[in-house]
């Protein structure tokens, strides 16, 4: 990426950065990554970290890192640091906004480290920027140089280990972003996490916790009413939100104590904005009320439990892939837990890429009994399972849709295809009729 920058570096004038070695000049600087290490030219280079001080002064930044529930939390921060009075930026998954605008489409979750620094000069006005750090961000150093105001770690299950190998190397790098002495916000719940303590708060359901709950209730909506014990502080609120399950209640919880932290404002008053939060695209998004037909991201065993446990009592019917190029080994366990849950079972294709499908669809089938005792349906075109299950579903039922949230591509071999599961959800529903 080559970037317009005026700066000076080294007695040196120079109108542009570039971590590609392919497009420097006199008047490029190259910016040295990980990434790039092995290409490094005899040119002047700085190292990333080093672009802290180039687009100095930075706005206050909230990072949030998870194998779950980074989106969700990283949007109730933004919503209600907004409703609050506060100019504030979101960077992540859905893409870049400030200020209630959308300035930059879906990409990474967290961009490349020029294009972050671009993007912070960009919403350089705002008083807050709330961004998703992924695990490959934490590794790559897309994030470096950045001195966060706040952490926080929602919680460390598995994911991504066609990159990180091992699940112990994936909870290093996880954890290692909360080694430095910044303020911390971390699960109390979380066994995996592993953190300095000074500065350090916690919230959690299960656990004692700086923020957590006396008593709630996920029916329909989440309420809850809220103890914060902070030093001398003694706060209870009461809470709704119209969010479904357990994992929001997380997210909630972490995002009310990062606000509470900031705004230094009673929890009640906080909290208070949580009814105008009507949840993200793609997450818990419900599609159809009657019959009640729910779409989500999940595509981890534990982010697909997260879900079910949302539904638990109701009976459950599900359609789901795994990705293809991905780690293999989450494949069974998966099927393990739809088998668990759900009633009704129909596996599909999610994003194959150059894997063939059925060997996905039979991969998740092996975490199944071979006499299963309630339907298991393999159909490959994912279109064909949504529309069957959608025929099918009784309707006291509810029918989950999951792995693809909010996307609006298939991804077969090395073609991107349109698709996106709500548009072939609500067809199916215009044929049941």
């Amino acid at each position: 990426m080559k970037l317009a920058k005026s700066c000076v570096y080294a007695g040196v004038q120079y109108s542009h950065l570039s971590d590609d070695s392919r497009e420097l000049d006199s008047s490029t600087l190259f910016v040295r990554t990980p990434l790039n290490a092995a290409f490094t030219p005899d040119h002047p280079s700085i190292e990333a970290s080093g672009l802290a001080s180039i687009f100095a002064p930075l706005p206050k930044i909230i990072g949030i890192t998870g194998t779950n529930g980074k989106t969700t939390t990283a949007a109730l921060i933004y919503s209600l640091l907004l409703d609050l009075g506060y100019s504030c930026a979101l960077i992540g998954t859905r893409g870049v906004f400030a200020n209630d605008k959308q300035l930059k489409p879906k990409g990474l979750t967290t961009p490349c480290v020029l294009e972050l620094y671009e993007i912070l000069a960009m919403v350089g006005r705002c008083a807050f920027v709330v961004m998703e750090v992924s695990s490959h961000a934490i590794v790559q150093e897309r994030i470096a140089g950045i001195s966060f105001y706040i952490k926080i770690l929602t919680n460390i299950t598995s994911d991504h280990l066609d990159y990180h190998k091992t699940q112990a190397e994936y909870i290093r790098v996880k954890n290692s972003f909360f080694s430095d002495e910044c303020c911390k916000i971390i699960n109390a719940d979380e066994s995996h996490a592993s953190y300095n303590p000074l500065n350090s708060h916690t919230y959690g359901i299960e656990s004692s916790a700086n923020l957590r709950p006396n008593a709630y209730s996920l029916d329909q909506a989440i309420t809850a009413h809220l103890s914060y014990t902070l030093s001398k502080a003694r706060e209870q609120a009461l809470i709704y939100a119209p969010l479904y399950g357990k994992h929001n209640l997380y997210n909630i919880l972490a995002a009310l104590l990062c606000v509470r932290l900031i705004v230094q404002k009673p929890l009640e008053s906080c909290a208070e904005h949580l009814e105008n939060f009507g949840g993200v695209e793609g997450r818990m998004e419900m599609v159809s009320k009657e019959p009640l037909i729910i779409v989500d991201f999940a595509h981890t065993p534990d982010g697909m439990e997260a879900i079910f446990e949302s539904f638990k009592g109701k009976n459950i019917a599900v359609v789901f892939g795994a990705g293809g190029d991905r780690d293999p080994s989450k494949r069974p366990k998966m099927g393990v837990v739809a088998y668990k849950y759900a009633k009704r079972i129909y596996i599909t294709s999610d994003n194959p890429r150059s894997e063939e499908p059925e060997a996905i669809i039979e991969a998740i089938r092996q975490g199944m009994p071979l006499d299963a005792k309630i339907p298991v349906i393999c159909e490959v075109d994912r279109a064909r399972a949504i529309c069957q299950a959608v025929s099918e579903l009784e309707y006291d039922w509810v029918l989950l849709v999951l792995g693809k949230g909010d996307e609006t591509y298939q991804i077969i071999g090395n073609e991107s295809r349109h698709f996106d599961d709500r548009e072939e959800i609500r067809k199916a529903l215009k044929s049941r009729i």
